[in-house]
């Protein structure tokens, strides 16, 4: 992957409309996960002594969980999967992978490339399609583990569905699901306004809007709102909007026409509950959604509620940290969050109160690497999982404890 990392790239602003900047990125991350999870298997695969008791050895041990089906999305279509698919492979599981029916290509290509690479014949298959060839992977008695990134509502349908117990079914199928956010970053009276513009316009607009760690929503104390949303406006004016293979796009278009009347009809909605402070237009070809903010949000409007996956920001005033941070935790998710703030105080209550499974503090929301920044939510934003972290490759596996009599006639076999 590192030898062909600018052919991959292209091949994602053609088949997602992936700006460079933002496709190069993808195959980075891509290559970060093969290499991380490779190194963290090496220390798992090592047994581990529990206690130091004279005359008895205690180790841990793992063992694979068995068929392992990997339900990928669209949006970042080689590095959520090579991480899925690695993960399950290196620890020992054979993989069914689904691709999005909206990156087939792409699923494909990363498919060829773990088997060039080595990958025994029958441990990995790529089964492109739609909804019903996921159904009936998630439905199948033999699965023992599905790992799903993609929406609320069909994350939960593999829960219920994994749920039931089909003939002949081994053992309980384990679901770790990312589902997605509605993401916030608050904004302090004590925040540096040149760093935290840049972090909100790069945090919500970034990839046209359409990554689960997306800013969608921003919380700003109210005696800097006026001269925040000010600058802001200027911020989201001067946003390069163009086709994903110039160098120079910041905002390219989104997914596909069904992503863009979805956006459309949120964008509507947001005329209606709040007011629009700036929208941009785009006069050309595509699948373009301009970015749009609108001002004067309250927490129980729909766009303050409801994820929208694209360049969609609500701005909403607090009249105090801790009241930011109460409009901050007001949906079902918890994916990610952001802080612009130099008060040692708020930070800390940001960091003790603000219900997240990524906190990001003064720096934009986006953009997790793997082993510094283990990526997942809670609520319904997922299982609790962390991609890229320590803990993650256990999901794959099962544990096993042994415990041996190390006493030979009295004494104790050196171990």
């Amino acid at each position: 992957m590192s030898r062909r990392r600018y052919e991959l790239a292209a091949w994602e602003i053609f088949e997602v409309g992936k700006p460079w900047r933002d496709a190069d990125a993808d195959v980075a991350e891509a290559i970060d996960f093969l290499r991380y999870y490779a190194d963290e298997m090496d220390r798992l695969a090592r047994p581990v002594r529990l206690g130091n008791r004279p005359g008895e050895l205690n180790q841990r041990t793992y063992a694979p969980r068995g068929v392992t089906v990997v339900i990928a999305p669209w949006n970042f279509p080689l590095a959520i999967p090579a991480g899925m698919v690695s993960a399950a492979l290196v620890t020992g599981n054979p993989v069914l992978f689904k691709p999005s029916d909206r990156s087939p290509g792409l699923g494909t290509l990363l498919t060829d490339i773990f088997i060039g690479a080595g990958v025994p014949a029958g441990c990995l298959t790529c089964l492109p399609g739609g909804p019903e060839v996921g159904q009936a992977l998630i439905a199948h008695s033999q699965v023992a583990t599905i790992v799903f990134t993609g929406s609320k509502t069909v994350g939960l349908h593999i829960l219920a569905e994994a749920a039931r117990v089909g003939p002949g079914q081994p053992m309980v199928k384990r679901v770790i699901a990312e589902m997605g956010g509605k993401n916030a970053m608050i904004i302090d009276e004590t925040a540096d306004l040149d760093e935290a513009i840049a972090g909100v316009v790069a945090s919500f607009s970034g990839y046209a809007g359409q990554k689960c760690s997306a800013c969608s929503r921003v919380i700003v104390h109210r005696t800097i709102y006026d001269s925040f949303v000010s600058r802001l406006r200027e911020a989201v004016l001067s946003l390069d909007i163009g086709h994903p293979s110039r160098p120079g796009t910041r905002v390219g278009p989104v997914i596909d026409a069904r992503a863009q009347a979805t956006i459309q009809r949120y964008i509507s909605l947001g005329l209606e509950e709040g007011q629009l402070l700036v929208q941009r237009t785009v006069d050309q070809p595509g699948y373009f959604v301009g970015p749009t903010v609108f001002v004067d949000i309250q927490p129980h409007h729909r766009v303050a509620q409801e994820e929208i996956f694209g360049p969609v920001l609500s701005v909403m005033k607090a009249d105090s940290f801790a009241d930011a941070i109460r409009l901050a935790n007001e949906t079902e998710y918890a994916l990610t969050g952001g802080v612009y703030a130099r008060s040692p105080a708020n930070l800390a209550m940001a960091r003790e109160h603000f219900d997240v499974g990524n906190l990001y503090v003064n720096r934009p929301i986006t953009g997790a690497l793997v082993s510094r920044q283990p990526f997942g939510g809670h609520r319904f934003s997922g299982v609790g999982a962390k991609t890229g972290g320590e803990d993650y490759l256990a999901q794959f596996m099962i544990t096993r404890v042994i415990s041996e009599n190390t006493l030979r006639r009295g004494f104790e076999s050196i171990q």
